[in-house]
């Protein structure tokens, strides 16, 4: 296990509770330090519609906006003593490794490899390879035999090729490249995160997006390794689990217009502890 990840001071503008306001505060806690302090430290995103983005005013809002701050209400009976600290992808691990943020909030599927590096929650959502089209396609079978592009190197191309053994496979290098393909028509379909794909088809009528995911991948919070996180890990799980079965999480699901997947109770986690 990692050692006990010390305090470090955050300096700068952070989003506090959406307000922009600047602030100081500590990095990643314990439980009782989090309740000393006040205020519960997220790292975020904030480009990724409906999960987390920023609106016309910049107030940074989403389906996981709305879980860190039923957490900090949860923790500090407070949905706003909150402290939102927007990460790129590649961020999101190393945020909560070296302090700057308690728990991490940001897209981020609980795997092996990642759960060897940092603790996981419970699943909030089960996120999952969908298909982006232009509007017109129905159904999967109006797939067959039709060019379908996909991240290059990403887990996607097994499981569309599979799927669809007739059609056509491209390689992209990113989401641009992808959109641009669907633009030009040199592809019928774009196979990637639902999560994703779900804010593309909200912001641009042109596109739709098939209503079934043809994999599942458990979104989970982030934080700390160690037995002096256990306690906020099960605070965390105890949470989750509430807002599963109360029906919380499939409201705010259906509010972002998330393909409403759920989350399975009996989910196990790579290498998770006891979620009691």
């Amino acid at each position: 296990m990692l050692h006990k990840i010390f305090l470090k001071l955050l300096t700068g503008l952070l989003l506090v509770g959406g307000t922009g306001l600047p602030v100081q505060t500590a990095g990643a806690a314990e439980l009782q330090e989090v309740s000393k302090r006040g205020h519960l430290v997220v790292g975020v995103k904030d480009n990724l519609r409906p999960l987390a983005f920023q609106d016309a005013q910049g107030k940074i809002e989403g389906f996981e906006i709305d879980l860190a701050h039923y957490l900090a209400q949860e923790l500090l009976g407070d949905s706003e003593a909150l402290v939102l600290l927007p990460l790129n992808n590649s961020e999101r691990l190393s945020a909560v490794l070296d302090g700057r943020v308690d728990v991490t909030i940001a897209q981020l599927t609980a795997t092996v490899s990642r759960s060897r590096i940092v603790s996981f929650s419970t699943p909030y959502y089960l996120d999952g390879t969908a298909f982006l089209t232009r509007r017109g396609t129905q159904n999967f079978r109006d797939l067959q035999n039709q060019t379908i592009a996909v991240l290059s190197g990403s887990d996607a191309v097994a499981t569309v090729r599979s799927l669809f053994p007739q059609a056509t496979l491209v390689g992209v290098a990113s989401y641009q490249a992808a959109k641009d393909s669907l633009d030009s028509g040199q592809a019928s379909a774009f196979a990637a995160d639902a999560s994703v794909l779900t804010g593309w088809a909200q912001e641009d009528p042109r596109y739709a997006m098939l209503p079934n995911l043809i994999s599942a991948e458990p979104l989970a919070v982030a934080l700390p390794r160690g037995v002096q996180y256990d306690d906020l890990r099960r605070a965390i799980n105890r949470a989750i689990d509430r807002w599963q079965s109360e029906g919380t999480l499939r409201q705010r699901v259906i509010y972002w217009g998330l393909p409403d997947a759920g989350v399975p109770s009996t989910i196990n986690l790579p290498n998770s502890p006891s979620r009691n």
